[in-house]
């Protein structure tokens, strides 16, 4: 699902325990995961056409906690608020003065952000994952293996230990890069930060597509 504004499809993508795993790949994106408790940074987000062109761009700051707990701010060029309680996902749109409620997808390959903030018990299952170091930079590429699925391919990038950048790219060519910075992992995130009181007046879609005010 691609919605108009960038972030809608990245919030719609950290815990991982540890287990068996058939390739060395998945293993070691395991290992670096796997003691991250919570995750913060700014971003500065791109979406680029097959042939590099700059489409949109946006920025802002992102929370994630384990597990499945988000929260997307874009700041600029408008305003648009992703959180997820790990339960329901809140899609507000300031601007259009309308919120989108629906169930959080707990499949990673149509959730990016359970990668980060879910469970990795269905990563072998869900990808085949393949990595590649170059100086202090260690980048993963994850292909889903169910093709009905938001992208063909997404590459994280760890620099030492801390996840840097993001990269997805759809069936067209199309990719969506994120790159992170002031990045805080494993600092105490207030429970408010993933919950969201919808303002008075605002239009609410609900998953049953019926909305409300």
């Amino acid at each position: 699902m691609i919605m108009n504004k960038p972030l809608a499809v990245l919030a719609m993508t950290f815990a991982m325990p540890l287990a068996a795993f058939a390739s060395e790949g998945a293993e070691r994106l395991t290992l670096m995961l796997e003691p991250l408790k919570t995750y913060s940074a700014d971003f500065e987000q791109q979406i680029l056409d097959g042939s590099g062109q700059r489409l949109q761009e946006a920025s802002g700051r992102i929370w994630l906690s384990r597990p499945g707990r988000f929260r997307w701010e874009v700041d600029a060029p408008y305003q648009q608020l992703v959180v997820s309680d790990g339960e329901e996902v809140i899609v507000y749109d300031p601007d259009l003065e309308q919120a989108t409620v629906r169930e959080l997808d707990h499949r990673v390959t149509h959730t990016p952000a359970l990668l980060l903030s879910g469970s990795a018990d269905e990563l072998t299952e869900s990808y085949t994952v393949s990595r590649s170091q170059r100086g202090n930079a260690e980048s993963f590429t994850l292909m889903p293996r169910d093709p009905d699925t938001l992208f063909e391919e997404l590459e994280m990038t760890f620099y030492g230990e801390q996840l840097g950048q993001l990269q997805m790219t759809d069936s067209t060519g199309q990719r969506t890069a994120i790159e992170f910075n002031e990045v805080e992992q494993n600092s105490d995130i207030a429970d408010s930060r993933f919950q969201f009181e919808i303002p008075e007046g605002t239009d609410v879609i609900r998953e049953s597509g019926q909305a409300a005010r």
